[in-house]
């Protein structure tokens, strides 16, 4: 049986773990609510349940053509979503996220790289607060 063959429900259900590995737990929680229409649904069932899940290339690998890509749109709270999970996911560190931002800076430009910087910078902000309010329970 090939990918295409699989039925709607185990491609959704591969898909929705995949979101949370990529992501960190409970974000697929957010999307089975709606990935009956069409939209969500074949977002999570053919780019999570299909195209995450092929070989070849890591997580971390997609998620670096991912942030190259956003980079080009200049959309901070699209980047903060892929460097969330790559802090929770410990696939780049502080280190590479800063060379992350200098190297988009001559490729996507300085003004979309600011965006990339503030998606950065809020993340970590973010994961820091998690982990803060973890600790204390």
């Amino acid at each position: 049986m090939t990918e295409n063959d699989k039925p709607k429900d185990e491609l959704l259900a591969k898909g929705l773990a995949m979101m949370d590995e990529v992501y960190g737990p409970g974000v697929s929680d957010m999307t089975a609510m709606v990935a009956d229409y069409p939209y969500p649904g074949e977002t999570v069932r053919h780019l999570f349940g299909e195209i995450w899940n092929r070989p070849h290339l890591s997580i971390r690998d997609r998620r670096l053509l991912v942030l190259g890509a956003t980079a080009m749109l200049g959309r901070p709270d699209l980047v903060e979503v892929q460097v969330r999970g790559a802090i929770l996911n410990n696939e780049l560190d502080d280190n590479q996220l800063e060379e992350v931002a200098l190297q988009l800076a001559f490729y996507a430009g300085w003004g979309n790289t600011t965006a990339v910087w503030k998606g950065i910078q809020e993340a970590k902000k973010k994961v820091a607060e998690e982990r803060a309010a973890q600790a204390k329970t």
